[in-house]
């Protein structure tokens, strides 16, 4: 694999960084309110949130004194042509990919 699939696939596997990418499907959010439903530090979401920016899954931008996250869906595009070549899986729906990420949330752990 490439370093960009690496990143993006890296990326992914935390539980926390997919539910971070699930938030912002709906809307840009200042980090402050992206770490808001998790029991972390601030210090620990903007370590999630450099992964996701470094794998090129979201973009930030500082406005004003408040940094904004948004999602940046074309980077999935690489690693679904990727996995479509092996004639399973299709181009990667965002809608698919958020009900999959909500129902791997729903999912107890044992």
């Amino acid at each position: 694999m490439n370093n960009a699939l690496d990143l993006t696939f890296s990326a992914l596997a935390d539980p926390t960084r997919r539910a971070i990418l699930t938030m912002l499907l709906e809307d840009d959010m200042a980090v402050t309110d992206v770490a808001e439903p998790f029991a972390m530090s601030l210090a620990a979401i903007s370590k999630h949130l450099q992964i996701l920016s470094r794998a090129g899954l979201i973009e930030q931008e500082k406005r004003g004194r408040v940094k904004w996250c948004k999602l940046a869906p074309e980077a999935l595009k690489e690693a679904s042509v990727w996995m479509e070549s092996f004639g399973q899986y299709e181009v990667v729906n965002l809608e698919h990919f958020e009900k999959f990420v909500a129902e791997t949330l729903e999912t107890p752990r044992d």
